[in-house]
């Protein structure tokens, strides 16, 4: 292993604060159809998966969050664990699927236990119901997250930490002023607000406040912002214990994430190769 990366916890299982985004290796651009093509085509193999992630496991960053489901990304997986030897902790986002009864019947239903069967089954440590599930559950009238808390218990039941992904801002308030059995929270949080429902400043209010450690997801707009820029930004402005998930497409990416959020996080200036055009010529020095 070339580095430590710094580490946290959640709930009882220490996991790296980088956390390895997957929306890159599955097709969600949240750009275009045309970029959704583009990585499913040349991104979304188990090989270069693998390749991407052996990057970020020999740097400490063993922590995985997303759409477990998919086959490619559970096979890239197990071929970095043989490789390696070292174990990746899945955080899995699954949906749990909500109709107009939900509200009222909640979620112990076989749907969900086959649901939470897969998941065991795949090794996900970590299992936070999708922000698809957890939002539609929220109740602004009521200040709380309906059904949830049977949902975090059957969780547990399973063998897993539960927690929360979520969008909405009144997720992790409404979590927290019930006491919800959650161990984290997922929060979109980036510098130019890109997918975040109220301003910068009263979410970073909100992880600053959360009772549990939040994995800020997002933190580059999806391919928005810069790495420099986006990611000194979210370093700085979430706790020791709070985590970053990142996506990239390469294993030349994977590395400069992790020399620029490591430089940040030593208060360094973040030293990585530049990239060059003609008209950069005249301000290069001789």
């Amino acid at each position: 292993m070339h580095r430590k990366f710094p580490r946290t916890k959640i709930g009882s299982i220490s996991v790296s604060r980088m956390v390895i985004g997957t929306n890159w290796f599955l097709g969600f651009s949240h750009t275009s159809k045309a970029k959704d093509t583009f990585i499913n085509e040349n991104i979304g193999t188990r090989k270069k998966i693998a390749e991407i992630l052996e990057v970020f496991v020999d740097n400490g960053i063993d922590t995985l969050i997303g759409l477990i489901q998919r086959k490619v990304l559970r096979e890239a997986i197990d071929a970095v664990q043989q490789k390696t030897g070292q174990k990746v902790i899945v955080i899995s986002t699954p949906t749990f699927p909500v109709n107009a009864k939900t509200p009222e019947l909640g979620f112990c239903n076989d749907q969900t236990k086959r649901i939470l069967d897969q998941e065991v089954k795949q090794g996900t440590a970590i299992c936070m119901p999708h922000q698809c599930t957890t939002d539609a559950m929220v109740d602004r009238c009521s200040r709380t997250i309906r059904k949830i808390d049977t949902l975090m218990e059957m969780i547990r039941r399973w063998g897993m930490i539960p927690g929360l992904s979520t969008h909405m801002p009144e997720t992790i308030v409404y979590a927290d002023e019930t006491n919800l059995d959650a161990e984290t929270y997922i929060s979109v949080f980036n510098s130019m607000g890109f997918l975040m429902q109220v301003e910068v400043d009263w979410v970073a209010r909100i992880i600053q406040g959360a009772r549990k450690p939040v994995i800020t997801i997002k933190p580059l707009a999806s391919g928005q912002l810069r790495p420099l820029q986006g990611l000194t930004f979210v370093w700085n402005m979430i706790r020791k214990k709070d985590m970053v998930a990142v996506g990239v497409m390469s294993p030349d990416e994977a590395k400069e994430v992790i020399d620029i959020s490591l430089a940040v996080l030593e208060g360094k200036l973040p030293f990585y190769h530049l990239q060059e055009t003609r008209s950069k010529k005249s301000i290069k020095k001789q």
